[in-house]
């Protein structure tokens, strides 16, 4: 099989370790497990990855499953990143052990990465007092009422507080996998893993966690419609009279439709759609900054980087700095 050489690939692989527990979410562990345990041997310095108990035996999973980990909470020593897939009840406090050593991890630089009522474990560390954070949308007054100091976000997918990481409901837990890969490896491996998991590359942190009804299913095609027409045109001027037009409707109906079915209005949606074109331009190919503003329609490289500062905290000449992938060379394993 080819390999994937990255040009930034770490000096060793960056490991990682998912925290497994009695009453063990099984979907959520699943997703850690698919995301950064999975072997991708065409991919260069791809993540080490253990699981490690919180307890000193086998642990029992959602489904009558027995878990059986490489070790205790000793491999947390070792760990780049750890993830807390759920937890137990999001009113049980973790043990003192555990938190000595998330807190140690943590200390010496661990980036720590909760899916859905994980955010608890982080809540009671304390690394998320004073930051935005989210959890799943059944517990998110109970996250905001035991932990007053966390800036709780309800409406999100995901939050990325650079070492502290925390998602939505279990599969947000998705798109924030996806996003620590975007990250570590960039869009095009991110995407690699998306493809071979059989769901949607990318999804903003910033979109509603609770939609209403399914976008883009067959209950919306309309939307469907939406979206591979916006892609098309995404380099031109979307407007929301041009939006309406091309389905036939009217503009105060779109507006209606598309905020209940997605959460955010259609001229926020198709800038997050430029956004998210202008990060794959910048890590992909070595188009000018204006280039780039022109190919996702913001026109002038002024109105790129309010817009990308806005969304990624960068501006898109830094972003590229830190992210560029040149096209990768292969060579046989």
């Amino acid at each position: 099989m080819p390999r994937l050489i990255n040009d930034k690939s770490p000096a060793r692989p960056h490991h990682v370790v998912v925290l497994a527990y009695d009453g063990l979410c099984t979907f959520e562990f699943g997703i850690a497990v698919e995301m950064f345990g999975l072997s991708r041997p065409e991919v260069a310095n791809w993540y080490s990855f253990c699981v490690c108990s919180a307890e000193k035996k086998p642990v029992t999973a959602v489904g009558g499953i027995r878990v059986e980990t490489a070790g205790g909470l000793e491999l947390l020593a070792k760990a780049d990143t750890i993830v807390i897939p759920g937890w137990k009840k999001p009113y049980q406090p973790p043990s003192p052990s555990l938190i000595r050593a998330l807190g140690a991890a943590h200390e010496r630089g661990a980036r720590l990465v909760s899916i859905c009522v994980g955010s608890f474990v982080l809540g009671a560390l304390g690394v998320l007092d004073g930051k935005r954070a989210t959890t799943h949308w059944r517990f998110i007054e109970e996250l905001s009422a035991r932990f007053p100091r966390i800036l709780v976000e309800p409406d999100v997918l995901y939050i990325d507080e650079g070492k502290v990481l925390t998602s939505a409901g279990s599969a947000a837990g998705i798109d924030l996998c996806l996003h620590v890969i975007r990250k570590d490896f960039g869009a095009v491996i991110a995407n690699q893993v998306a493809r071979r998991a059989v769901v949607p590359p990318h999804r903003e942190g910033g979109q509603a966690q609770f939609i209403d009804k399914p976008v883009g299913e067959e209950a919306h095609p309309w939307l469907s419609h939406l979206l591979a027409w916006a892609h098309k045109h995404l380099h031109t001027r979307l407007s929301i009279n041009g939006m309406a037009d091309e389905l036939h409707t009217s503009k105060r109906t779109l507006c209606r439709r598309f905020t209940e079915t997605t959460g955010m209005s259609p001229l926020e949606w198709i800038t997050s759609l430029r956004v998210r074109r202008a990060k794959d331009l910048l890590e992909t190919t070595t188009l000018s900054i204006e280039e780039v503003a022109e190919q996702c329609g913001f026109g002038s490289s002024a109105v790129l980087r309010h817009h990308f500062r806005a969304r990624v905290q960068l501006s898109p000449a830094l972003y590229r700095d830190r992210f560029h992938r040149r096209p990768a060379p292969f060579r046989s394993l």
